[in-house]
């Protein structure tokens, strides 16, 4: 892994400590549950969940937001969502009925965390000296991807995955636009990019910005 990046397994996904002098900002937090094992780890690597001064989330899916409302009320860090993730979190049964779909119903299901701050576009986080924030829908409508221009790397949720070994679209079922998804890796693919950091998969690194460029056309 990248230097102080740390790759965390909880409970249905993977989620990243960024560790930048005192403070570990957690990028996505598993399903409920997931508090225990984050602790474990932090205590290996001989912190603890008070370090944790905010936790970002990727998207609104209960694999990524589970755990906030645990991890959060430990640590007393600060929540980020994308708004348009938040909006879709306060869905009624009959908009779910209307829009019969996954994406609906799995926010219908979901418990959405109390206090989260809306974060936005163009946004940059005093992680690293500047975590850039990417609002990229298409997998939900509030994706976003974090991207660190000193590290070259760019965390991206849900937004890509891997298939058999190579950088591949969103999973179609539980992603709510492919177009958008699409345009949103063309974003991605304009960074300088050498590593990304995947949600349910492992690192990829083998000419990163060729592999965003494919998708992207």
């Amino acid at each position: 892994m990248l230097p102080n990046v740390h790759a965390v397994r909880l409970i249905g996904a993977q989620a990243y400590l960024l560790v930048d002098r005192d403070e570990i900002t957690l990028v996505d937090a598993g399903h409920v549950g997931s508090g225990r094992m984050l602790r474990a780890y932090l205590a290996r690597i001989g912190r603890s969940v008070e370090h944790v001064t905010r936790i970002v989330c990727t998207h609104g899916h209960p694999d990524h937001i589970g755990g906030v409302h645990e991890i959060s009320a430990w640590s007393g860090a600060e929540v980020l969502l994308h708004p348009a993730d938040s909006e879709r979190l306060r869905i009624r049964f009959r908009d779910v009925i209307a829009n019969f779909a996954p994406g609906p119903i799995v926010a219908l299901l979901t418990r959405a965390p109390a206090h989260a701050r809306p974060v936005v576009d163009g946004e940059e986080l005093p992680v690293f000296g500047g975590l850039r924030v990417l609002h990229t829908p298409g997998h939900t409508p509030g994706s976003i991807c974090l991207y660190s221009p000193a590290g070259r790397f760019v965390i991206v949720g849900d937004l890509l995955q891997r298939v058999k070994g190579n950088v591949a679209l969103p999973n179609a079922f539980f992603s709510d636009d492919m177009d958008e998804a699409r345009k949103s890796i063309a974003r991605l693919a304009a960074l300088d990019v050498e590593t990304i950091l995947f949600s349910h998969y492992p690192p990829y690194r083998e000419d990163s910005r060729k592999a965003l460029r494919a998708l992207a056309s």
